[in-house]
């Protein structure tokens, strides 16, 4: 009985009598190695063990990074929380809004470089909104951050791409002949993202949407205003023509 017990026994644990020292000096070296579970696992350790203090709050915020490398993106953000939560007034807290906007941004793959291949328009937007947020809160709350730069580049895609998230939505409820949630949703562009490119569609569809409704008073309105702020559109190059087939050859 007494070798059977022996034999299903939990092996020790190597790290047993470790300094944080050491604890995170082997973290940080799984996460160079692209070993983000080991790395999670010993930062963990040395969080349980000295939870008080810096190494607990530096080993808080690599497991966030750890679970956000690992593509953990709901346990990335559960650490985040917790870290702000814990240490609402932390010197790295702009790293943490930073990770934050990160996380979300980067929900299915890349860094911005790459996202010229990318169509977010057409995905759900909470993520997008969320990470806008994280970043909109970093810049206010620490101008002079050094991640402040990148979240500020980052913010003008997202808004790009939001806006041409809603355009897509009306131009998916136009084609259905449903131009009331069309105009709805293109005054929405027009209102909320008044400096993005995707505003030159969304005027578009509301006076293709006011034409089909039979109001030809708000649709030469939104021609005017059309016609104001992108007077070389591709859109009105021959005029606003009749044949819807046109206007998807532009813009598919």
């Amino acid at each position: 009985m007494s070798l059977a017990a022996c034999s299903t026994a939990d092996p020790p644990d190597p790290t047993l009598g470790w300094t944080p020292e050491r604890l995170y000096a082997e973290a940080k070296d799984e996460l160079g190695s692209g070993n983000w579970d080991a790395a999670i696992k010993l930062l963990q350790k040395l969080e349980a063990r000295y939870p008080f203090g810096l190494w607990a709050q530096q080993a808080q915020l690599d497991i966030a990074w750890a679970h956000f490398k690992d593509g953990e993106r709901a346990q990335s953000l559960a650490a985040i929380d917790r870290f702000m939560k814990l240490h609402p007034n932390h010197p790295s807290l702009d790293y943490a809004l930073y990770l934050k906007g990160l996380v979300n941004f980067n929900e299915q793959q890349g860094l911005l470089a790459t996202l010229g291949s990318q169509d977010l328009s057409e995905r759900d937007q909470a993520a997008a909104r969320e990470s806008f947020d994280a970043f909109r809160e970093l810049a206010t709350r620490f101008p002079e951050s050094k991640y402040t730069p990148d979240a500020t580049a980052r913010m003008k895609y997202l808004v790009n791409a939001m806006a041409s998230g809603q355009v897509h939505v009306a131009r998916y409820y136009y084609r259905r002949g449903a131009y009331v949630a069309a105009a709805n949703r293109a005054q929405e562009v027009v209102r909320q993202y008044q400096q993005a490119p995707a505003v030159e569609e969304a005027l578009y569809i509301l006076v293709r949407s006011y034409d089909k409704l039979g109001l030809p008073t708000m649709r030469d309105d939104a021609e005017r205003v059309l016609r104001r702020n992108f007077p070389d559109s591709a859109l009105l190059s021959q005029g606003l023509p009749e044949d819807d087939r046109r206007w998807w050859q532009i813009w598919r």
